[in-house]
């Protein structure tokens, strides 16, 4: 009986050093624009995952408004490449909501009822680095691609949890959008094998969430023409003369004809917020007032693109965003800078989060480099040189689902940046018996958007009227398709 209550007193020594291992240097005691108390505890810092090159990885730690012990812990990653996390941190489902300040003031900042955190820790990770507040005293570093991403992330991981070990235990998974949609799977990919090498330590791995993610060249090439037809945005002759002009691909043209054919479909449509179709290219609260008149729509149509965000936060400028018809092929990706020959991602305007980040107590509070160190804070950069070397996500995804990982594929049905068609066709392409059949999901008593489930843990989901950044058009919508899959629940 001694023994017993011994070990059990040792056990009990052991679970409360465990709870208090999180480092205290990576606290976060406020939070600049923020006047109330954080309904969770805040960590940030660097990882160093390279210690020759200096190479470091930035992150921000949201501990879980409910239950910070068991609720699962998911990593967030944006896409680009280039492009940080602390998009989806300010623009979607972060803790706050930013309101703009007057000219020369921060940002003022409200908690977000809509919060990932309300029911999740949630790790914002800037990378790879030479992205968002990461850097390496390398510059080599910044040359990277797919396969190095997912290596050092990976790394990131097992170091972060080494400093958060009563993490451990809890589910783990990894979520992200747009280019993440080639972040995510291959990071998972290396999570598994080290996994199988029995690396230490041990992530609780279970699975995986892509939002109008990039998958692979010929699903996201040919998705583009039927959606815009689907749409309304090209007329019924023109996808016919496409059709019939282009047989093998709707990207690539293979004759003079399919190529005229295509360039009109751009040319209808190339005047839209490729981000979303329903908005035009600037957010602002006007924009959002829709009267009732005459308008014989019905008010469930005409509120189709409305969003529960309270502020203007962003603001879309200019219709071209990603170049129609080029899905994401092997070798260089550019940036957008590289793309657009300027600092700026084209229909986005990210002074909010521009303010916020380059401001010098703002960067001390959260443990960032200063900008005479690292540089500005950028959305989205061109410094690093990035290729797409891991090819096609399809035979990754089917490997992870075929041992068990639950993965939830999403799409804002309304996005033509990365369109649901493509993301429909390649889960379909699989060829998992479906077990939900296709149904509409419903948020706050309204059909939401619809959902297919097959086997292997898969499932498709789209997000009724909303563009490419699903948490950010529709967050109450996002909060509650998140929580009823983390918790294993029928959406």
């Amino acid at each position: 009986m001694a023994i017993s209550m011994g070990k059990f007193f040792l056990f009990m020594l052991l679970s409360f050093v465990f709870i208090e291992a999180a480092p205290e240097s990576a606290l976060i005691t406020q939070v600049p624009g923020f006047g109330g108390t954080l309904p969770s505890k805040h960590y940030s810092g660097y990882v160093t995952i390279n210690e020759s090159h200096g190479k470091n990885l930035f992150y921000y730690f949201v501990v879980s408004e409910r239950n910070s012990s068991e609720d699962p812990v998911v990593l967030w990653l944006n896409g680009g490449p280039g492009c940080s996390s602390f998009d989806g941190f300010v623009y979607e489902h972060g803790p706050f909501n930013f309101q703009a300040g007057k000219t020369g003031s921060l940002p003022q900042l409200h908690l977000n009822p809509y919060s990932w955190s309300k029911i999740s820790n949630i790790i914002y990770l800037d990378s790879p680095a030479g992205v968002g507040l990461s850097y390496s005293k390398n510059k080599t570093d910044y040359n990277t691609g797919d396969l190095k991403t997912a290596s050092d992330t990976h790394t990131f991981l097992l170091k972060w949890f080494e400093q958060y070990p009563e993490f451990l235990s809890n589910p783990f998974y990894i979520a992200g959008e747009s280019y993440a949609g080639v972040y995510v799977p291959t990071l998972a990919s290396e999570v598994v094998k080290g996994l199988d090498a029995g690396l230490k330590p041990i992530l609780n791995f279970k699975g995986y969430i892509v939002g109008n993610g990039v998958t692979d060249e010929e699903f996201d090439g040919n998705a583009l023409v039927p959606f815009a037809h689907g749409m309304g945005l090209i007329s019924d002759e023109l996808f016919e003369e496409v059709k019939a002009a282009c047989p093998e691909s709707y990207y690539e043209s293979s004759n003079e004809s399919c190529e005229s054919k295509l360039k009109k479909v751009d040319q209808d449509i190339s005047d839209l917020n490729i981000y979303d179709i329903l908005e035009p290219c600037y957010h602002s609260p006007q924009i959002r007032e829709i009267g009732t008149g005459n308008s014989r729509l019905p008010t469930s149509f005409r509120q189709l693109g409305e969003t529960e965000r309270p502020l203007a936060v962003r603001t879309r400028m200019f219709g071209r965003a990603w170049p129609l018809r080029a899905p994401v092929r092997d070798g260089i990706v550019p940036t957008w800078p590289q793309i657009m020959n300027s600092n700026n991602v084209p229909c986005t305007d990210d002074e909010v989060a521009t303010s916020w980040l380059n401001n010098e107590a703002v960067r001390k509070a959260i443990h960032a480099e200063q900008e005479s160190t690292i540089g500005t804070w950028e959305l989205c950069t061109g410094n690093i040189l990035f290729h797409h070397d891991a090819g096609s996500m399809i035979k990754y995804h089917r490997n992870l689902t075929i041992r068990g990982y639950r993965a939830l594929i999403f799409s804002g049905d309304h996005d033509m940046c990365v369109p649901y068609t493509g993301s429909e066709a390649w889960t379909r392409s699989l060829g998992y018996k479906v077990v939900d059949e296709w149904r509409p999901w419903t948020s706050n008593g309204q059909v939401a958007g619809y959902i297919q489930g097959y086997e292997n843990n898969l499932s498709f989901l789209t997000v009724k009227g909303s563009g490419h950044t699903v948490p950010e058009y529709k967050p109450r919508e996002a909060l509650d398709f998140y929580g009823r899959w983390l918790a294993g629940k029928p959406i």
